[in-house]
């Protein structure tokens, strides 16, 4: 008998049986579930058996954290299950079953949109800072602005727009191409489809409303002879782009499919691309560009109406939940549209202003809950995460678990939410979702705004402490009782032959940027599921043994190298995210299981561009496993780091 036998068969037993499951695989750390019936699925059973380290549901897959050992549980339950797995393909293929087409299509369009959002972070905050430099009368510069004092601040202002411009007015381009890549397009028809809606040869979209029809038709239109076609840009426009980019790959596949391998080179990108741009112009840009302006108006209007603070409860109120089931990546496109018609958004302020009240119900658990150590080393950083924009860490590590803080946030976003829409507040564009937020409100509101993230940092921290003492919406927090550690059933137990006896020292296995765990893109690791550690984004695609210790585990894609020191301390060296799709493409191994090595051993190589090319990140997670029996305390939190740069000090509790 294995080692996860019985475990397996009550796996088995809890997911509704051999009959509910339609495909199974498994990952360096989960496995992954398409089941027939999810309901099935006996979750609090499931969280009790003693090698699961939590549960969740994601594009349509339940998965289940085991650890990672989990290539072994895998073998072992294939086996009581008498059933055999399917390729990471299969598995995403027949999760669909799982989704509506409303999730279907909210799947798709954060798949676009994620690729993008950096960019558009970066320009909401040029744009704010802009808005400082040459919008905001100064008491002591005499009531003038900064670019009017100063001849550096304003060729830094006139600088600034040149990347503002690249990522707002090129918008278009930016999601003609994700489409085609997430699609898998040809990219650079995608790019070149969204230069030609942003062509400087166009009447630039945001001169449109104030250039005559006839003006169009005289200096802006081509003439065929027998139809005339307006030269309209869509600069910034979303729904054009998207509708460009779905017909591109569209006509793309069909033409692959019936146009000999031999001439597809020469065809497939001729015959797919021109009639597009055609089609984008004539038909598809105008239909989109009605469209994305009736959404926005409705948005806006609704924002702007007598019953603007209906709209605005409602709205501050469920947008946390709406980012648990993926909806809120919809607000995304309708934010930009705003900004496309009206110059600034009223939805965003809302938006940040929630990610700071889950923060706030965090930081009131962590006052409540002071001295539990072992909670603290997700709480504190989740507090951060959330202030700075990233919500998850706080709401599925805290607020979630405990539920009462998550119903305090809520109630705190609706009022904040209603507070800074009764004052009309506006952003330039959307800008870090949390403290650093401000940057992208329009200037005139600020002083509005900042008394809107007061009331978003006190309200949910009092009801937070409040419901935990009433009860309110709080069944595992009493008052009084003594308080479990977060996942303190998640812990591995260790003999005393295993335990530290000696601090030991971690070291960095690659050359990259080191930040905290928190910052991990993959919430299983971001959470602290797994364990205590780090991320390093790699400059150089080199693996090196960070202690001295034996190969517990190389993964049979090679992403994934598990390490066991003298001591007992596991670690998990996991390189990107999702990079077990690749099956081992990009990467090459120096070392097997049961491999002793020292510290600066080459145990990996892979290629970053390769990887990178391939739609996968290059993040890299460094986690201490069985942290639950050691104190891992970083050396340095973020920055350069190098080899032989010391990451981590982990010594029994």
């Amino acid at each position: 008998m294995g080692k996860f036998n019985q475990d397996a068969l009550l796996l088995l037993d809890y997911v509704g049986g051999k009959e509910n499951i339609a495909a199974v695989t498994h990952c360096a750390t989960r496995m992954r579930f398409v089941l027939n019936d999810p309901s099935k699925a006996q979750e609090d059973k499931i969280e009790e058996i003693s090698c699961v380290r939590g549960i969740f549901t994601n594009a349509g897959q339940f998965q289940v954290i085991i650890g990672n050992e989990v290539p072994t549980f895998y073998e072992e339950f294939m086996s009581v299950a008498g059933i055999q797995g399917g390729t990471k393909e299969e598995i995403k293929s027949a999760a669909k079953q799982n989704q509506n087409m409303l999730q279907r299509a909210v799947t798709m369009l954060a798949e676009i949109f994620t690729p993008l959002l950096p960019a558009i972070i970066v320009g909401g905050l040029i744009l704010g800072f802009r808005n400082i430099l040459e919008a905001v009368p100064m008491g002591f510069l005499d009531g003038k602005t900064i670019t009017e004092s100063s001849t550096f601040w304003n060729g830094v202002n006139g600088f600034l727009w040149l990347p503002g411009e690249a990522i707002f007015h090129f918008l278009p381009v930016g999601i003609t191409w994700s489409i085609a890549k997430k699609m898998r397009g040809t990219e650079i028809l995608g790019i070149v489809l969204g230069i030609t809606l942003v062509s400087p040869q166009l009447l630039n979209a945001y001169s449109v409303n104030s250039t005559s029809a006839a003006d169009i038709a005289a200096n802006w239109s081509w003439d065929f002879g027998f139809f005339t076609m307006d030269k309209i840009g869509y600069q910034a426009q979303v729904i054009p782009a998207m509708l460009a980019g779905f017909m591109l790959v569209y006509l793309e596949r069909f033409l692959r499919k019936h146009i000999p391998e031999a001439v597809s080179m020469i065809f497939v990108p001729f015959f797919a691309l021109l009639p597009t741009i055609l089609a984008a112009h004539l038909i598809l840009g105008p239909i989109g560009w009605k469209i994305g302006s009736a959404i926005s108006t409705v948005v806006n209007t609704g924002l702007t109406s007598s019953l603007n603070w209906l709209f605005a409860a409602v709205f501050g109120t469920f947008y946390a939940p709406l980012v648990i089931t993926g909806l809120h990546h919809t607000t995304l496109a309708i934010d930009q549209q705003l900004v496309a018609d009206f110059g600034s958004t009223n939805l965003w302020p809302m938006i940040c202003l929630s990610n700071i009240a889950q923060g706030a119900a965090v930081l009131a658990v962590v006052y409540a809950h002071r001295g539990n150590k072992k909670e603290e080393q997700v709480s504190v950083p989740s507090v951060i995460s959330a202030w700075l924009g990233v919500t998850e860490p706080a709401m599925f590590g805290i607020n979630l678990k405990y539920m009462y803080p998550f119903v305090a946030a809520m109630i705190g976003s609706g009022i904040a939410g209603l507070f800074v829409t009764l004052f009309g507040v506006r952003a330039l564009s959307i800008g870090v979702g949390g403290l650093p937020g401000i940057l992208a409100i329009m200037p005139k509101y600020y002083g509005v705004f900042f008394i809107g993230m007061i009331i978003a940092v006190i309200v949910p921290f009092i009801l937070t402490l409040f419901f935990r003492r009433a009860g309110i919406f709080n069944q595992l927090d009493r008052v009084g009782e003594a308080i479990s550690p977060i996942d303190d059933s998640l812990s591995i137990p260790v003999t005393s032959e295993n335990v530290a006896s000696e601090v030991v020292s971690v070291y960095a296995p690659l050359v990259g940027e080191l930040s905290p765990i928190t910052d991990s893109k993959d919430p299983v690791f971001s959470q602290g599921t797994m364990g205590q550690g780090v991320v390093i984004e790699p400059m150089e695609g080199h693996v090196y043994a960070p202690m001295n210790g034996t190969i517990s585990l190389v993964f049979p894609s090679k992403h994934a190298i598990g390490i066991v020191d003298d001591h007992g301390i596991e670690m998990l060296i996991h390189v990107g995210l999702d990079t077990v799709n690749l099956n081992g493409q990009y990467f090459e191994t120096h070392v097997k299981q049961g491999d002793k090595v020292m510290i600066g051993d080459l145990l990996l190589d892979f290629d970053i561009d390769g990887i990178r090319e391939s739609g996968f990140l290059t993040q890299t997670q460094v986690v201490i496993t069985n942290s639950d029996s050691y104190q891992v305390d970083p050396i340095i939190k973020d920055g350069n780091v190098t080899n032989d740069t010391g990451i981590l000090q982990v010594k029994t509790i």
